[in-house]
């Protein structure tokens, strides 16, 4: 029986763990996707308990919580922070099964130094460790990131955001960690909800046009990626609730945009043409300023319509959609290409059973201005766990280019989930290492490790074009 969670936790082969140690274990963490907050990272912010850094803001755990029976009030309610955190570990200590298990007990390796179990028997002493532990100099914001071996971050921002504090960042020679915004500009192409026009307003004001048209919209937009560009943004990020293709003219567009700009409401069909001439919009513009444009669909969201209305967004009530749109987003990619204006892209679904039909589209876009130019995202989400992973590397492997593959992302608002790094590269070095001691690949250690470290963090300088050096 193996030790739980030891040195060679999920490798279960001689390779996967020469492969791991030798050139996984120790590069450093390019974090190219998250939620987190810079102004959280400016201001190097302390946590005041386990709690706060662990259990605020993270779906993932209430979902589990709530599957355990456990009332609201120790979830999103008034209970106290220990209480929150000690009906955490109750529930934790039965969480077979669940990558939760594993991230929190990484978490608690990493930067508490406890190799124990956490559940209701250890909860106090676990409790009064780790806030302790927080307490130190060692473990504000900026301290954990740069112990977690972080090179650079992009953080999640919407075109209306001043930067302010990435640029606070960018002047502080004290954190040489680059913070750089990534380009989220869902408000603006969301035209079917209530508060779009009071969005537009907003928009407007910050780029100084007017927005009269759908013209303004385009020039507005351009006009705030230039600002992004200036800070160094060279990422996008599309949160699709589906991926859509409806081409329409460009008087028709303006006449559906005309139509909520005076306050009417617009059908299913008219926001399908919008969006579909918004995202060919802002693909060409990715393209002109060599961006990377991430696609993430396949949620349903806001489900439970009661829990909603209580808590908001983002607490936990959402779901895999299972459309599968392989047509649609082959004729968008297709109407980028067709003028040569096909951005480097990748393409995120969370229904797992997209896997094969996102890796036949790929091949049809590749060319020699990038390695692997169109890329499968790494397992996103609900996906994000041992399986999922294996299943979306084995189908880029069995489909597309593993070796070109730019990995892990943390995805996450919490400081602490830099470990999800280390557990992927685990899980890589196992699935490479099984192939090799399978003799399904040779024991080419050169090329072994100079797959595994580019797919780790060399592949995401390259292709996103970071000032950064690669790891030999």
């Amino acid at each position: 029986m193996k030790q739980f969670m030891d040195k060679d936790f999920l490798l279960s082969n001689d390779t996967a763990q020469k492969l791991y140690f030798d050139n996984a274990a120790n590069t450093p963490i390019l974090d190219y996707h998250c939620h987190i907050n810079p102004q959280e990272i400016y201001e190097d912010r302390q946590f005041k308990n386990i709690t706060e850094v662990w259990l605020g803001g993270d779906h993932y755990k209430w979902r589990f919580i709530r599957s355990c029976g456990v009332d609201e009030h120790y979830i999103t309610g008034d209970a106290s922070d220990k209480e929150k955190f000690l009906k955490w570990a109750e529930c934790l200590g039965k969480a077979i099964g669940n990558p939760l298990f594993h991230w929190s007990h990484l978490e608690l390796q990493k930067y508490f130094g406890y190799h124990g179990v956490l559940n209701k028997n250890t909860a106090e002493e676990v409790w009064e460790l780790c806030n302790k532990k927080l307490a130190e100099p060692s473990m504000s914001v900026r301290n954990l990131i740069k112990q977690s071996n972080v090179t650079l971050i992009c953080t999640t921002d919407d075109p209306v955001d001043s930067l302010e504090w990435h640029k606070k960042i960018a002047e502080d020679d004290s954190f040489d960690v680059q913070v750089l915004p990534a380009w989220r500009p869902d408000k603006a192409m969301n035209i079917e909800k209530p508060t779009y026009l009071e969005y537009l307003s907003t928009l407007a004001d910050v780029a100084g046009i007017q927005i009269h048209s759908f013209a303004d919209l385009c020039k507005a937009l351009s006009a705030r990626m230039d600002f992004f560009a200036s800070m160094g943004c060279s990422v996008s990020d599309h949160g699709l609730e589906y991926v859509m293709y409806a081409p329409a003219s460009t008087e028709e567009i303006e006449a559906i945009f005309n139509k909520r700009l005076s306050g009417d409401a617009i059908t299913r069909e008219e926001e399908l043409k919008f969006k579909t001439a918004f995202m060919v919009f802002v693909g060409k513009e990715y393209a002109k300023r060599n961006w990377v444009m991430q696609l993430h669909y396949g949620c349903k969201r806001d489900n439970n319509t009661l829990r909603f209305n209580e808590l908001g967004p983002d607490t936990g009530f959402d779901c895999i959609n299972n459309y599968a749109p392989s047509s649609e987003m082959a004729d968008y990619l297709n109407s980028l290409i067709q003028t040569n204006e096909l951005p480097k892209t990748i393409i995120y679904s969370l229904n797992p059973n997209d896997n094969q039909a996102i890796g036949t589209i790929l091949g049809c876009f590749q060319d020699s201005t990038a390695v692997a130019k169109i890329q499968q995202g790494s397992a996103w989400w609900f996906n994000d766990h041992k399986t999922g992973m294996q299943e979306q590397m084995i189908s880029l492997a069995n489909l597309g280019n593993l070796s070109g593959f730019v990995g892990m992302l943390t995805d996450s608002r919490s400081f602490l989930s830099y470990t999800r790094h280390d557990y992927f590269r685990r899980i890589l070095c196992d699935l490479i290492g099984t192939w090799v001691e399978n003799g399904e690949y040779p024991a080419d250690y050169d090329t072994l490790g100079e797959i595994v470290k580019g797919i780790c963090y060399n592949n995401a300088i390259k292709y996103f074009g970071f000032h950064l050096k690669p790891q030999e």
